[in-house]
């Protein structure tokens, strides 16, 4: 009793002591339940961190306050291999060396589960229509395969003596069954102690006065803390059992130097990229982004920007038309023109030096409808109107607080192709992944001297070519036939 009577006092301490309304009348299996939750929970933390994202919030709102000025990136903040590919080997070279020596992870956000793709199992799992019927977790470690040959070819190094490990950021609601899946497909051919599958954070749901809710009358009402919540996540034990492993504990003992964070629901991206990596280091960034040009000048999506004197995503609705249709005189490009992917460089260092400015960090609040219970009676309430609020942060929100920052701009054509929305939908979806990753297979048939026959599809394992490399042997063929191909050699059948 005495445990429960400290974390009671703890509470009580905090104004949050209602959590405890309908204690007496719980079973000892509730019991024990509810107070391993409570115990898991920071509840000065979470006062503070209401506190800050409701004065934060009512300053922006008061009519006198004056917001930063945006503008556009400076010119020398940001390069691009889509007009200028001269420095692109150079950078490459430097992101293989790092690879080779052991000093880069990858970090993936790999999200919640796919209900607006109607699955409900994780994103990850999705199956986009390829030839191969490969998941979107199958693409990616066997780019991350890919990558490793590719570094112990290049730097003559060992087989299998290149490692890059592999930190996947799940849900609460997905971690198990991503944990299944991996399990399932024998991690893809990876080394199931390079795969670290980790869990997000998540925050108590408030009340508008920032009470803690209750779900039932033993369960708080928790919400996951946005996919900013990776930098705490990092910091978290990786089981009950051991709680002095972490995230930030494992890249250190590897000697990782630095990492590359990325979105799971992007059939494109390039995981652990060295072009990208080897910019980075070569820039001596401590956080960077990776950005496409927009689209167009109505495209709803948020811009790596400046807001006063420092380096910030903006979001659309923060653009005036105006500015939005702002053009470069000289190169008639967009002013505001680097799209946000959330394809990010970070090294170890700035991971570990978050929690020593987390403080002045601003979560930023959601007004839900929040299922909970009435405290007198302890019967349920489904609300129809926003009675309560979550408590996000965002990836890109660390972004003011970095001493040098990069930004550097890719084809969107070769790197960005997002899956949001259902079958169907026309952007977007399933059919446009599919077609945009087919797409990039025959650029890389047809840049290495093959012709491909109109109509015809030809998936290529990412463990045969990662970026169109090793192609060599395809020269003056032509392709006739559709087909997927796990090697070089089955090429040969679809002449």
């Amino acid at each position: 009793m005495a445990a429960i009577d400290t974390i009671r006092k703890r509470y009580q301490a905090a104004g949050q002591d209602h959590l405890f309304a309908f204690f007496p009348k719980l079973s000892d299996e509730e019991r024990s339940a509810f107070i391993r939750q409570l115990e898991s929970i920071d509840v000065d933390r979470v006062n503070k961190i209401y506190k800050k994202a409701v004065e934060a919030e009512k300053e922006i709102t008061d009519p006198k306050y004056v917001a930063d000025t945006i503008e556009p990136l400076p010119v020398d903040a940001c390069e691009s291999v889509v007009n200028n590919p001269s420095n692109e080997s150079k950078w490459r070279q430097a992101g293989l060396e790092a690879i080779a020596r052991g000093e880069v992870g990858v970090l993936l956000m790999a999200g919640g589960q796919g209900t607006r793709l109607g699955s409900s199992a994780p994103k990850g799992c999705y199956d986009i229509g390829l030839p191969s019927h490969k998941s979107l977790f199958q693409y990616q470690a066997e780019r991350i395969a890919r990558l490793q040959t590719v570094a112990e070819t290049t730097h003559n190094k060992p087989k299998g003596s290149v490692v890059i490990p592999w930190y996947v950021m799940t849900s609460g609601p997905t971690r198990r069954e991503t944990e299944t899946f991996f399990a399932n497909h024998n991690h893809f051919g990876l080394n199931p102690k390079n795969v670290i599958i980790f869990e997000q954070g998540t925050l108590p749901c408030l009340t508008m006065d920032g009470k803690i809710m209750l779900e039932t009358t033993s369960r708080v009402a928790v919400a996951p803390d946005g996919n900013g919540g990776l930098y705490a996540a990092t910091r978290s034990p990786l089981s009950p059992s051991d709680r002095s492993r972490s995230v930030l504990t494992d890249l250190s003992s590897r000697g990782v130097l630095y990492v590359h964070a990325y979105c799971v629901d992007n059939c494109l991206v390039k995981v652990a990229d060295p072009v990208f990596l080897g910019y980075c280091i070569t820039k001596q960034a401590d956080c960077a982004a990776k950005v496409v040009p927009k689209s167009s000048p109505s495209e709803s999506v948020g811009v790596v920007a400046r807001r006063g004197d420092k380096f910030s995503v903006v979001e659309y609705s923060e653009i005036t038309k105006d500015q939005a249709e702002l053009r470069n005189p000289n190169t008639g490009e967009l002013m505001f023109n680097a799209a946000n992917i959330a394809n990010h460089f970070y090294t170890t260092a700035f991971l570990r030096s978050v929690e020593s400015f987390e403080n002045e960090l601003a979560f930023h609040i959601a007004r839900k409808k929040i299922p909970t219970i009435d405290l007198e009676t302890g019967a349920a309430i489904k609300p129809s109107k926003p009675n309560g609020m979550k408590l996000e942060m965002f990836v890109f929100d660390v972004f003011p607080f970095t001493k040098r920052f990069a930004v550097l701009e890719v084809a969107r054509n070769e790197e960005f192709s997002p899956l949001k929305n259902a079958p169907g939908t026309g952007s977007d979806d399933p059919d446009t992944s599919r077609r945009d990753l087919l797409a990039q297979h025959r650029r890389f048939l047809e840049q290495a001297g093959a012709s491909v026959r109109n109509g015809v599809e030809i998936e290529l394992s990412p463990l045969v070519t990662y970026a169109g490399e090793g192609l060599d042997s395809v020269k003056g063929r032509t392709f006739t036939k559709s087909g997927h191909v796990e090697n070089v050699e089955e090429l040969d059948a679809l002449l």
